[in-house]
Parts: structure tokens; sequence; C-alpha cells
């Protein structure tokens, strides 16, 4: 079996067709919601200076959504990845349902306004 070798441009995934197990489908509106509960805060690690902050949930809070992963002490970059692109297909959906219902709703609007002045009755001169 091929192992995965560092990238120059840091962690890279080498999930393929060869190299993962088959999985089940993911429920992109349910994912969504977990990210949409997710807190996220600004933090830094004991070791870092001062002046560097990083960006994200604790291992724990994502492990307790997704449970993906090892465990709950890290997040790999290839789950944080497939989580981010569910939860964009999910709301890219919900964009094209709600542009839907808008364009049918003007075009409601646009076939009630010409009966609504018509049935005004006569005008006062």
């Amino acid at each position: 079996m091929r192992r995965a070798r560092p990238h120059p441009a840091g962690p890279a995934s080498g999930a393929t067709g060869e190299m993962v197990r088959a999985g089940a489908p993911v429920n992109g509106h349910h994912v969504l919601g977990q990210v949409v509960r997710l807190p996220v805060s600004t933090w830094r690690y004991h070791w870092d200076p001062p002046h560097v902050r990083h960006i994200g949930p604790m291992a724990q809070d994502w492990w307790a959504a997704f449970e993906v992963g090892e465990d709950d002490r890290t997040i790999c970059c290839t789950d944080a990845n497939g989580i981010a692109l569910v939860a964009i297909q999910a709301l890219h959906r919900q964009v094209e349902e709600l542009r839907s219902q808008v364009t049918a709703l003007q075009e409601q609007a646009a076939h009630r306004q010409p009966q609504e002045s018509d049935s005004a009755g006569p005008q006062a001169r």
C-alpha cells in the first residue's frame, strides 16, 4: 500500500478511490445545522507568542458535533475541508430554493398588479 508523503505546501489528503474504503452519504442540511451550532473562537496555543491568534472550534466540540477523525483531541484538515464543502453545498441548495421562491413570488406579483389597478373602479376626476 502506498503511503501519503509530506507535501511541500502542507498537509495534503491522499483520499483517492484506491486508497479509501467506501463510506456513506452525508446529509448536508444536518451537517450545516451542526456547523451553525459549533462554537468557534479565537485562541492561541500556550507556546505561541502573544501576537499569534488562531480561529476555530475546540477539538472536543468538533468531535461532539461530527464524530469524524481519530479522536476528540485533534481536527484533521481533510475532515475540516469535507465539513466545509458539505456545508457550502447545503447552503447552495438553500440559496437555489430561495431564488426559485423569489422568482415565483415576483411572477405572482407581476400578474396581480394590472388586475388590482383595473378592479379599483372609476377614478374621480
